[in-house]
């Protein structure tokens, strides 16, 4: 079910399902003179003006005017009008002291996952580093142990590995678990800090970086932290995970720079063009060098 953006005043009151915003309306939470917008829509439309919350305006309420023809939002305005302040109204875990911690955690899993680009205009451009690295966290650390437990149990079953050194795997687990689940959390901050400074470079030498670097650790850290838990299907869940993580971020860093798709894209595999060039290149100068000596003798 799409959510509502609901503003007054000028002022995000958040996201919120339509059952939210029905029990809002009869519990006198919102009014029907606040704004509503969600995905699909051309403009801002008071709640009132929504038929399928007509029933749940208690009798007697203002019915705001009609806005002027002059005054319809376009596309591209109503977007720009929620920069400031609806559809900048943050992710639903940034709102987990209201929702829950766990409701929270899986809403914002689900909309990142299924939705990314509803997700990313979305989400805060700033707000500290703290609450998106939580989350990266907690999806990167439970999407890592499973990964390490189905190598490991396929290990043991000789799938990857020598049937004669299964029981030397199986005697070594404790002491790789023990360095894994210490490791794996310092390596997704450490991992995630590089590579949000790496990606914020790549997007300024193409144009693309609107915002701060904040923005771009955002973007990354909810979006691996979301794609990481895929990595619980078995087997090919690494895979997907990969592949997934590299599509959501470009439409993250699209969405929350305000840049084109092909900028975001670029600046997510400039690093890898820049590698695969340096490779080639080395490769190049060793041919060469490996001719020049064998033309000596």
């Amino acid at each position: 079910m799409a959510t509502i953006h609901v503003n007054r005043g000028g002022t995000s009151l958040g996201t919120f399902s339509e059952e939210d915003v029905r029990a809002g309306l009869r519990s006198g939470r919102f009014a029907g003179t606040d704004l509503g917008w969600r995905e699909g829509m051309v403009s801002w439309r008071s709640l009132s003006q929504f038929s399928e919350f007509a029933a749940d305006i208690p009798s007697g309420a203002p019915t705001p005017p009609q806005p002027p023809a002059t005054s319809a939002i376009t596309p591209a305005l109503a977007v720009s009008t929620a920069e400031t302040a609806p559809t900048r109204g943050g992710l639903p875990w940034e709102h987990r002291h209201e929702r829950g911690f766990v409701n929270a955690f899986i809403e914002t899993l689900a909309m990142v996952l299924t939705r990314p680009s509803e997700a990313f205009t979305v989400m805060k451009r700033e707000g500290g580093l703290a609450e998106p690295l939580i989350y990266a966290l907690i999806g990167g650390c439970v999407g890592g142990a499973a990964s390490f437990l189905f190598s490991l149990g396929l290990q043991s079953i000789g799938l990857f590995s020598e049937r004669r050194n299964a029981f030397g795997g199986m005697t070594g687990m404790g002491v790789g678990s023990a360095a894994f689940i210490i490791l794996l959390p310092v390596c997704i901050v450490i991992g995630l800090f590089i590579g949000a400074a790496v990606v914020h470079l790549c997007l300024m030498l193409v144009g693309g970086a609107k915002h701060s670097f904040e923005t771009t650790f955002r973007v990354l850290a909810f979006s691996q932290g979301s794609t990481g838990l895929l990595q619980l299907i078995p087997i090919c869940g690494g895979f997907i995970a990969g592949v997934w993580g590299l599509v959501v971020s470009c439409i993250g860093l699209s969405r929350a720079h305000g840049t084109e798709t092909g900028r975001a894209v670029l600046a997510i595999f400039l690093p890898l063009i820049v590698c695969c060039g340096a490779i080639f290149l080395i490769a190049m100068m060793f041919g060469a060098l490996g001719a020049w000596n064998a033309s000596q003798h």
